[in-house]
């Protein structure tokens, strides 16, 4: 994978802050990858059954997410979503990376704090509250279309996260073990873990939020924002 590339190379102990992330490499993947090469209607079919899907999980839920379900919904044969996505596990993966491509843009080129334009120290708070909240909205989809333990932390997606998080770490602790605490950071940041604060516990949004902050002040050594 493309991930595991970067992180095999000599990193940088202290990269300049428009260091670039080369966020279309890291998040090309699986069905999308030949995306510019696609044909308008098949693009546009493309489009059609992943915004079918989504209509379906806001009505029903993944569960309600069926090949069937999304050519019905969308108006096309099952062999359109089959010959597209593979199988069911394709086409919500595919939903969850259409998803991490707009969260890359918003941290890569959004408005501040999330965007360039503030500190290293407030994006990376304002990057985890804004993975957290994006999480817990699409909670079941994120825990239905994981990679596989020996996958997930080479997928692509996943690579984009921890390269950010890495690359912000440098810039407010130069001389840790950066790439490690950013894996420290992702990991309360995981799904299976949110699924247990928020649903199995009954935690607040509130608590992670605050969580997160206190985290980010101890692994950086910082105050935390008053």
């Amino acid at each position: 994978m493309l991930y595991a590339v970067f992180m095999s190379r000599a990193l940088p102990s202290s990269p300049q802050p428009q260091e670039p992330l080369e966020p279309l490499q890291l998040m090309q993947t699986g069905p999308e990858a030949d995306e510019p090469c696609l044909r308008a209607d098949a693009a546009r079919n493309r489009a059609r059954l992943l915004e079918a899907a989504a209509r379906l999980i806001a009505e029903h839920g993944v569960a309600g997410v069926t090949m069937e379900a999304v050519a019905a919904a969308a108006n096309v044969g099952k062999g359109t979503v089959f010959r597209r996505f593979g199988d069911r596990t394709g086409l919500l993966t595919a939903l969850l990376d259409h998803s991490a491509k707009r969260l890359q843009a918003d941290f890569l080129s959004g408005p501040p704090p999330l965007g360039p334009g503030s500190p290293p120290l407030e994006r990376l708070r304002a990057f985890g509250t804004a993975v957290l909240h994006r999480t817990a909205e699409q909670l079941d989809l994120q825990l239905a279309a994981q990679p596989e333990p020996t996958r997930r932390f080479t997928h692509p997606a996943f690579g984009s996260l921890h390269m950010h998080t890495t690359v912000l770490l440098r810039q407010i602790v130069p001389g840790a073990d950066c790439e490690l605490l950013a894996h420290t950071l992702l990991a309360s940041l995981d799904p299976a873990l949110i699924h247990h604060l928020t649903r199995q516990r009954g935690m607040p949004m509130e608590r992670l939020e605050a969580g997160w902050l206190d985290l980010v002040a101890r692994v950086t050594g910082t105050d935390r924002p008053r």
